[in-house]
């Protein structure tokens, strides 16, 4: 069985992207924190799609919980290969450097990247054995671009951006992609306190994108025919920044 592992996907961009791993095949491992209904609702929108999956309930700012839940469930099912991660999961907690406190550096620098490196790390080891594997991982204008009032969530998606381009060249003769894509303003939970009629001027189609629309350029990185594309960062933004 070929499976797919999207992290962060009970709402938002994480929910269209697995629905879009179900359209194309994948059994889908629903990675989610605490919102069980959230995480249920995913489920049920992936078997209306006549695919299946399976709920996967750990924090992945936490190690510990990954080998715990992950862990576990790689060794438990030595038949059933994770072909496709997509390191979705993220937070942000947003607010001047100079008033920043350590916990919300350390708390947004563990969810999105010590996530991504204890998640991938599990992951592609298969993915070696077997020499295939497609990693996916959602970063962020802010990680290309920075933005004032993000330095904690900037660096973490830039330090994602710098592990998507080192990674691809350890792998790549592996069989293994490893890729980033970089959505610009999303209409999702994280943008809900957003001014979207002033800042749609500052965007090229001048309206923010859909969760649909990122997981469609997730799919196509996750494709077979993807096979040449690797170390790349592919920008959703509407044309704001390149």
């Amino acid at each position: 069985m070929k499976c797919a592992l999207v992290t962060g996907g009970s709402r938002g961009i994480g929910r269209a992207v697995c629905v879009k791993m179900a359209e194309m095949g994948y059994y889908v491992l629903v990675n989610y924190k605490s919102n069980a209904a959230e995480a249920e609702k995913t489920l049920q929108l992936i078997k209306d799609k006549n695919g299946n999956g399976e709920l996967m309930h750990f924090d992945v700012s936490s190690k510990e919980k990954i080998q715990e839940v992950l862990g576990k469930w790689i060794e438990e099912n030595p038949n059933n290969n994770i072909d496709v991660l997509v390191n979705n999961a993220g937070i942000k907690d947003d607010g001047l450097m100079i008033f920043m406190k350590d916990e919300q550096w350390e708390n947004v620098i563990k969810t999105n990247l010590d996530g991504f490196f204890y998640i991938t790390r599990l992951v592609v080891n298969g993915m070696l054995q077997r020499k295939y594997g497609r990693i996916i991982n959602v970063v962020s204008l802010s990680g290309l671009k920075g933005l004032p009032g993000q330095v904690n969530y900037s660096a973490a998606k830039a330090g994602i951006i710098g592990a998507t381009k080192a990674l691809a060249q350890e792998v790549g003769r592996k069989g293994i992609t490893v890729n980033a894509v970089a959505p610009g303003f999303i209409k999702t939970d994280m943008t809900e306190g957003l001014n979207e009629k002033e800042l749609q001027n500052l965007i090229p189609v001048r309206r923010f994108g859909t969760s649909e629309e990122v997981a469609h350029a997730v799919g196509f990185l996750a494709s077979a025919e993807a096979g040449y594309i690797t170390g790349h960062v592919l920008s959703v933004n509407g044309g704001l920044y390149s």
